[in-house]
């Protein structure tokens, strides 16, 4: 694996060759910060690291380095996103500095949902860059020392690189080969779409071993609970990206009503015990958005209790 001087406990975890853990939190809707940290404890007891949102959706939240910052100051290990649709090269790199400078160390880097999916539609898009020139300049930034104008920066931001993937989309056999810009790009650790078609997984990672990509980076699966029956037909029908098997939406519509986030929950249990089993998987990512209740039994139904001290991971 690639040396790395972040001191991301993050990276620390996955170059120990531990299972990883990390768990998703929407930035509220609120300046109060008793409601970031609210959510933040229970998940932060079941997993290593908490990924703070930017504007998911394309809708406006607390900021992810904002609250980054916030949950930093009160000891929490986190993943900043950053995405690149409402800023340009020199928001990016300003706040690649000040996010490094108050003690941010996982900087998750993606291009962004487009403005038109969001409920302020009229708003201007940015996109100076995308996701990939994003990674370049924060590894040209933290292992070069300079700016893209070639300026020299005094202290440079030790970051932990991430980018994000999705494996279950066409063009298939293009996924891996975007993978593999990612890394050369600069990305540390990977992240998955929502993966509930485990066989399409499966042969993505073959094709990953295979170029060698496993060997380059860490791979976090996404994985998350179905609440309902028509939970899952939203997310695979409106939710750009997400694929959802049709056996599967049908084992949520043969539940019970009542019963059907108890069967969400069990499903995404035997999608984290299946996809550890494959090769090159390093750890998951949660994504539990209004079912944070749940992801610790989640986890724990999963093996994946107690989680490794953080203050024995150098």
């Amino acid at each position: 694996m690639k040396e790395n001087r972040s001191g991301s406990t993050l990276e620390g975890l996955l170059k120990s060759g531990q299972v990883a853990v990390t768990a998703e939190v929407s930035p509220p809707d609120s300046a109060n910060p008793e409601d970031l940290l609210k959510a933040a404890r229970e998940l932060a007891i079941v997993s290593d690291a908490l990924n703070l949102t930017d504007a998911a959706g394309a809708n406006c939240h607390m900021s992810s380095i904002g609250a980054c910052a916030l949950l930093a100051h009160e000891g929490y290990e986190v993943v900043m996103q950053m995405t690149c649709r409402d800023r340009n090269r020199i928001a990016l790199q300003g706040d690649l500095l000040g996010a490094s400078a108050i003690g941010i160390k996982n900087v998750l880097c993606l291009t962004g949902d487009d403005v038109t999916i969001g409920d302020q539609p009229e708003t201007k898009r940015v996109f100076d860059f995308d996701s990939i020139q994003l990674l370049h300049t924060a590894k040209t930034m933290r292992d070069e020392s300079v700016f893209l104008s070639g300026r020299q920066i005094s202290a440079s931001p030790k970051l932990f690189l991430g980018a994000a993937v999705n494996p279950f989309v066409e063009p298939i056999d293009f996924r891996p080969l975007r993978l593999a810009k990612k890394i050369e790009a600069g990305a540390d650790f990977i992240q998955t779409q929502y993966c509930f078609d485990i066989k399409r997984f499966q042969d993505y990672m073959e094709t990953v071993r295979r170029l060698g990509l496993h060997e380059k980076c860490y791979i976090l699966v996404g994985v998350g609970p179905l609440r309902s029956e028509l939970a899952a037909e939203f997310l695979r029908t409106k939710i750009p990206g997400v694929v959802i098997p049709d056996a599967l939406v049908n084992r949520m519509r043969k539940t019970p009503k009542k019963k059907q986030r108890e069967e969400g929950k069990r499903i995404c249990v035997e999608i984290i015990q299946k996809v550890l089993e494959i090769k090159g998987v390093a750890g998951i990512h949660m994504m539990a958005y209004r079912q944070e209740d749940i992801v610790g039994e989640i986890i724990e139904e999963a093996d994946l209790l107690p989680r490794p001290d953080k203050e024995m991971i150098q």
